[in-house]
């Protein structure tokens, strides 16, 4: 085994050993023993007081209200945003608030897509951001391919210039006497 290897396998037991002594602790104490009564929101949110400091999660905090799509994909943006709203969940209250701020953090070009439509739920702004991605992308490549084609040329068959010539009158001799 490599030494970096061992030593990352080390500090995770010891992360896990002090995570096992402070869950104890916490049931002594607190819980009086009944940590069925205790919900999985509850125990994240005493897990992050104990395990991350207030300042990173501020840090995540805003980095998560200045989240934006970038260069990301709609999917590598949707799972970004989901991590980091999980240090923010007062600011994404409910299902709808959640959506309106994965569509305000698109690209341009897919929010003016999405932002006249009422989505409900994240799947539901992730969905049609997914397919708008795609669409795009297929008229991009179909653009792409367009123009690769070579386009039809015109030459004239005859490559000196047309002269243009003014067609000729027929000269007439009549016996009409000349100036002089």
């Amino acid at each position: 085994m490599q030494a970096h290897t061992q030593a990352a396998l080390q500090a995770q037991l010891e992360a896990q050993k002090r995570a096992d002594v402070w869950w104890a602790s916490l049931l002594r104490t607190r819980f009086k023993d009944r940590a069925i009564d205790v919900a999985w929101d509850e125990f994240v949110r005493l897990f992050r007081d104990k395990f991350v400091p207030e300042h990173i999660q501020d840090r995540i905090e805003q980095e998560f209200l200045s989240l934006t799509q970038g260069s990301m994909t709609v999917l590598e943006y949707e799972a970004r945003f989901v991590e980091l709203s999980k240090y923010a969940p007062h600011i994404v209250i409910d299902e709808r608030k959640k959506a309106k701020k994965f569509v305000m953090g698109l690209k341009p070009s897919l929010r003016m897509r999405l932002v006249a439509f009422d989505h409900r739920t994240l799947d539901e702004a992730l969905s049609a951001a997914c397919r708008q991605e795609g669409e795009m992308e297929q008229y991009l490549e179909e653009k792409k391919a367009s123009q690769k084609r070579p386009a039809a040329t015109f030459q004239r068959q005859d490559k000196k210039k047309a002269v243009y010539q003014a067609p000729q009158r027929p000269v007439t001799t009549s016996s009409a006497q000349v100036p002089s």
